[in-house]
């Protein structure tokens, strides 16, 4: 059976004009970005045929464009169409963190950074510098290492700030393996990076691990 022949509150777009875009399903909201099935299924019986193939959602998204395009239904059409969704949710989040103060708005600051990190299949320490108000100057990745570890030099942090002219600035790497537990390295290349920049007058705020879901912030565990 068609989608269009489906009752008007279960189809994918009336349901998400009537409830809201959380009221939908994994499979409803990729149907909606589909738009059409292939020959014997419907748009929602091929989301749910990808979604099982992939492994979910995120999986999906983060897929190579070789692993993309070759599943059923998509391509570059849709591999390009996807990222620039994607690119535009980033963006959409950067401006938010931009109208005000990042230590106003936590979760923006959370939800930033986790979609700018937690798609890495390797570890990415990164830093968002912050001016005298707590705005947002820039976003800048800094060290890459294997999916294990990555190497942190607090003299290139220190200049990245003095360069913008930062005066404060919030730390941030992913844990490729999804657990945003702090190791205790994190731990000492955080201290390490305070101390450093103490030196020249710019402040620590935070450090947020960024896992596959979840978050953890240091200041939120008295670690700063």
């Amino acid at each position: 059976m068609a989608i269009t022949d489906w009752p008007a509150d279960e189809r994918p777009r009336e349901k998400l004009l009537a409830r809201g875009a959380e009221a939908l399903s994994d499979a409803e909201l990729l149907a909606i970005f589909l738009r059409t099935g292939v020959k014997g299924k419907s748009a929602v019986d091929l989301a749910r045929e990808l979604l099982t193939t992939f492994g979910g959602l995120r999986p999906l998204i983060e897929s190579s464009r070789e692993q993309f395009c070759a599943a059923l239904g998509l391509g570059d059409a849709k591999y390009v169409q996807l990222q620039a969704v994607m690119e535009m949710s980033r963006r959409h989040l950067e401006a938010q963190l931009q109208r005000g103060s990042a230590l106003e708005s936590p979760q923006a600051v959370r939800r930033y950074l986790s979609a700018q990190l937690r798609h890495e299949n390797r570890e990415v320490f990164a830093c968002l510098l912050l001016d005298n108000r707590h705005r947002v100057i820039r976003f800048e990745p800094l060290f890459f290492g294997t999916i294990n570890a990555a190497s942190v030099y607090p003299r290139e942090v220190v200049s990245l700030a003095l360069r913008h002219q930062a005066a404060a600035l919030i730390l941030a790497h992913n844990h490729p393996s999804g657990v945003a537990e702090p190791s205790q390295a994190d731990r000492q290349i955080t201290d390490r990076l305070i101390d450093a920049l103490a030196l020249v007058d710019v402040r620590v705020l935070d450090h947020l691990v960024i896992g596959d879901g979840e978050s953890v912030s240091f200041a939120e565990r008295g670690w700063l």
